[in-house]
């Protein structure tokens, strides 16, 4: 059944992100230069298909490369406390701060492998495809530099939504297994009560809780004490 959240959130208009929205026009260009809309598809050979794919490859890495590296510009100029703008600032004027450096050439070189984004010849690189190669270089990244803190959401993230989150649920173990590697976890949701003690956010989250009240949990204090619960307001309190 379809959930009110997933309808809610299909009749909304969404602000779109005008750094991968940027992205992808730069991605659009070699698609257009090296896809073949207007040859006859019983005249494409196996060669030519080859060739038009490595020419796209080639040029995506190269725009991806770019934008790598004006990312390590903007790093940079805010390490260095220089109150001139970058040029990535320029170009993407909303855009925010950026705190680690984000391999996306290479990101881009995996993610293709796996679903070819390079031999399309009728659908371009979409806004999903951009989000995916950013959010699988900053996983590459993060890979390098050491993870201080995971965030997660609650509904349909660790739970399905409007559910809890039951000791019997394999996603208690994972984040246990966070925690005893000394990760912050943060679980952020926009359900808000209206209860001070925080009983109901409790609840939803009983089999994490149960979970670190068992002595053979292995957590220490110090562990345990690097969960968060942030909670928000999402309506009337208590409707969820």
């Amino acid at each position: 059944m379809t959930t009110r959240y997933r309808v809610e959130y299909a009749l909304k208009h969404h602000r779109r992100d005008n750094f991968i929205e940027w992205i992808k026009g730069l991605l659009a260009v070699p698609f257009v230069l090296h896809s073949l809309p207007s040859t006859p598809l019983s005249s494409i050979t196996r060669e030519d298909t080859k060739n038009n794919t490595e020419d796209a490859r080639r040029r995506y890495r190269e725009i991806l490369r770019d934008v790598e590296e004006l990312i390590n510009e903007d790093i940079a100029r805010i390490a260095a406390g220089t109150k001139k703008k970058s040029k990535l600032k320029l170009l993407v004027p909303t855009i925010g701060h950026f705190f680690t450096p984000l391999p996306l050439e290479e990101a881009f070189m995996d993610v293709d492998d796996r679903v070819a984004i390079s031999g399309r010849r009728n659908v371009p690189p979409s806004f999903n495809d951009v989000r995916f190669i950013l959010a699988y270089a900053q996983l590459l990244q993060l890979g390098r530099d050491g993870v201080k803190l995971v965030t997660f959401d609650g509904d349909l993230t660790l739970y399905e939504d409007g559910f809890d989150l039951l000791p019997d649920s394999p996603i208690v173990e994972r984040l246990v297994a966070l925690l005893r590697l000394d990760i912050h976890v943060a679980i952020l949701t926009a359900a808000g009560y209206s209860e001070k003690s925080g009983i109901r956010y409790k609840k939803r989250l009983q089999g994490l809780f149960d979970a670190l009240s068992n002595e053979n949990c292995g957590l220490t204090d110090d562990q345990k004490h690097n969960l968060h619960v942030l909670g928000g307001n999402n309506g009337p309190p208590g409707d969820r």
